[in-house]
């Protein structure tokens, strides 16, 4: 299955709030979403993320059969890290293993080193996350490291992966 990237738009909040209202999708995400999503709690982020910096926060809809599946951010560091982003994805259930998320991290890569001046852009998913990964690898990235006892996820201390993908190559 294909998908494309674009950004959010209002309309997109029904969907959003039912991929993300879903603990299966959330139990892989970082912390601070609320539980129950909502729509309005949908359109409460997509506003956020049509109001961000452009040159710092790159968010997209990953859509498929017309609609958001997904979502996407690629998001500026500060300091000496300005030229690196991290990034953070997610597909909703239904369209879980038809690679969507492995061509929406590659055209996302693709479009943030033609646009900006990024050199690196890098990922950490949970190291349970075993899909999440293998997306990662798929897309070009290498792994850099195990994060060891790095996050608490429902209670749970969990180990992290350092993936990251570089502008040329390495």
């Amino acid at each position: 299955m294909d998908c494309t990237l674009r950004p959010w738009l209002l309309a997109d909040a029904g969907d959003l709030a039912a991929a993300l209202n879903d603990r299966q999708v959330l139990d892989n995400l970082r912390d601070g979403l609320p539980f129950p999503y909502t729509p309005a709690d949908a359109r409460a982020f997509i506003s956020a993320m049509l109001a961000a910096d452009p040159r710092r926060t790159f968010a997209f809809a990953i859509v498929a059969e017309g609609r958001a599946v997904g979502g996407m951010g690629v998001f500026r560091q500060e300091n000496i890290h300005f030229r690196t982003a991290e990034m953070g994805y997610y597909i909703a259930r239904p369209y879980w293993g038809r690679g969507l998320a492995t061509s929406a991290v590659r055209q996302a890569c693709e479009h943030i080193f033609q646009t900006t001046d990024i050199l690196r852009i890098f990922a950490q998913p949970l190291a349970r996350n075993t899909a999440s990964c293998r997306v990662l690898e798929k897309a070009g990235f290498s792994l850099e490291g195990v994060l060891r006892q790095n996050a608490v996820k429902n209670g749970q201390v969990q180990d992290m992966k350092l993936y990251a993908r570089l502008r040329q190559g390495g």
